[in-house]
């Protein structure tokens, strides 16, 4: 196994592992590791020791919010688990947990693990960018810590997607398609669009991924459209365009704007389309966002979504929505880094400066956490604030002073979900996608100060409560023993990841009780 499979194959186990612990395992005890120790003589100190739910085998592993090194008690000793016996194990407990198959995500997570090799592989032969927001968002090497295949993307071999990724730091032209006048679909503002080049009279022009079109060029309707005219090639931008944490969307520079792109792979959850529906939805909810953050106190920004246009007929093939670039949003003087990146860790990294990182932690609380429940407790709007959606703007010294949060395709307002369904989705995706994973990076970095991480977030939660009266699901919040958190591992395995993800209960990090929070 050489150096970049060795890598890869570590970074593939501990998303794995942390859904097997989280949705399938518990933790069996000191005295189930103590005698399995004793039988091997080996020391277990810095392991833990779960029981999986349903087979009941027992599961070692080195500790901490990214668990490494799993080992499975069998035969008498501790064996060692690479990626693909990890994947046999969770086969193995998913099968019985819910007594059907499902081949195709064990075939996700082996694809996922050879992707990360591929990038890994990729990162090494290339030149990291000069800015150090596009490193971070191009630093999710790992991907999402609670996902079984994060980097699957599709059955497509690496060489068809690395020069499109933005972990192997991929810039690339965009392709440039005329779209008939007659044949445009448009909504909003998207005259960003006209600017990005010249189409000819009678057309308008439409940028395109240039995957997406490689991916979609022998679809009958797609020859159907350049056959009859409704569509005409107008070659490559002669500039570079930028990948971004999310693939298909871009930063295009020089005018500083998010290109979001409809691309037909599978990346996590879900084949990432602009379906109609959703595009009809973000249209609708992004005014109605932008709106709330603009009454809100503090700082926080919203990358609005200007508009979107394609062309009829394939108006899921080759949409491409508008959003704002971060110039215009940031505060003077501050730089974005994307907080999914902070764990996986790139050159320019704030937290690479910390001597404590208390006062960096509540400062972060402090940006993100008001404006969200804000937005919520008085306009009824939840922001899918995950990691990859939210960037934290730094001063000089590298302290959060802002949040910034964009995505109005993940985006809801209530009354399309009732008030408890928008409640848990805010918790999910704050509590336990965000702050959970934020602290946890910290955690490892500064084990001596972990107790204080949550009691500092339990203040925040507290000085929101006080002041807002209006929300009482925040003070309910501190004292509920769970919170909702997405099983991605089970919800994959039911095929439910896009439609109807399932939610399992786990220890709420804000309460006052003794004993393990997340994972």
């Amino acid at each position: 196994m050489n150096a970049f499979a060795r890598v890869a194959d570590a970074l593939a186990v501990s998303p794995l592992l942390n859904c097997l612990l989280r949705e399938a395992a518990s933790p069996a005890g000191d005295r189930a590791g103590d005698r399995a120790g004793e039988r091997t003589g080996e020391p277990v100190a810095g392991r833990a020791v779960y029981r999986l739910r349903v087979s009941g085998r027992l599961l070692r592993v080195r500790g901490g919010h990214r668990p490494t090194r799993p080992e499975l008690w069998t035969a008498g000793t501790w064996r060692r688990l690479d990626h693909a016996g990890l994947v046999d194990l969770a086969v193995e407990e998913m099968r019985a947990t819910t007594g059907r198959p499902n081949d195709s995500l064990a075939a996700e997570m082996a694809a996922s693990r050879a992707a990360v090799e591929a990038l890994l592989a990729a990162r090494a032969r290339a030149v990291p960018p000069d800015d150090p927001w596009l490193r971070s968002e191009q630093a999710l090497v790992m991907g999402h810590p609670f996902h079984p295949a994060p980097k699957s993307r599709g059955t497509a071999p690496p060489a068809d997607w690395l020069r499109y990724a933005p972990e192997a730091y991929a810039r690339f032209p965009l392709t440039l398609l005329g779209v008939r006048e007659d044949a445009v679909i448009e909504d909003g503002d998207t005259s960003a669009l006209d600017a990005l080049g010249e189409a000819p009279p009678g057309y308008r022009l439409l940028p395109a991924h240039p995957w997406q079109l490689a991916l979609t060029r022998r679809i009958p309707a797609v020859l159907a459209a350049f056959a009859d005219g409704r569509l005409v090639r107008l070659g490559s931008t002669p500039w570079q365009a930028r990948a971004t944490a999310s693939v298909r969307t871009v930063h295009v520079p020089a005018d500083d704007l998010f290109l979001k792109f409809s691309l037909d792979v599978r990346i996590t959850n879900d084949v990432r389309r602009l379906w109609r529906d959703e595009l009809r939805q973000a249209r609708h909810n992004d005014p109605l966002v932008a709106a709330a953050f603009r009454t809100l106190d503090g700082p926080a920004a919203w990358l609005h979504e200007r508009g979107h246009r394609t062309v009829r007929g394939l108006d899921e093939t080759f949409p491409v929505l508008v959003r704002d670039g971060l110039g215009a949003h940031l505060l003077p003087g501050t730089r974005a880094v994307l907080t999914a990146a902070l764990a996986e860790g790139f050159d320019g990294n704030p937290l690479d400066r910390l001597a404590d990182p208390l006062p960096w932690w509540s400062a972060y609380l402090a940006r993100v956490v008001p404006p969200l429940l804000e937005a919520y407790a008085r306009h009824g709007v939840v922001v899918e604030c995950h990691l990859q959606n939210t960037l934290i703007a730094v001063d000089a010294a590298g302290t959060p002073v802002q949040a910034v949060f964009r995505d109005a395709e993940g985006s809801r307002v209530i009354p399309q979900l009732s008030r408890a369904d928008a409640w848990r989705r805010l918790v999910y995706c704050l509590l336990v996608n965000n702050l959970a994973e934020v602290a946890g990076a910290l955690a490892d970095r500064f084990p001596h100060d972990a107790d204080a991480l949550w009691p500092a977030a339990r203040r925040e939660f507290e000085r929101f409560a006080a002041l807002h009266h209006d929300l009482p699901e925040a003070s309910a919040l501190l004292n509920a023993p769970t919170v909702p958190g997405k099983a991605n591992l089970l919800s994959g395995w039911l095929e439910a990841g896009a439609t109807e993800p399932r939610y399992l209960p786990f220890p709420n990090p804000l309460a006052t009780l003794p004993g393990p929070v997340l994972v």
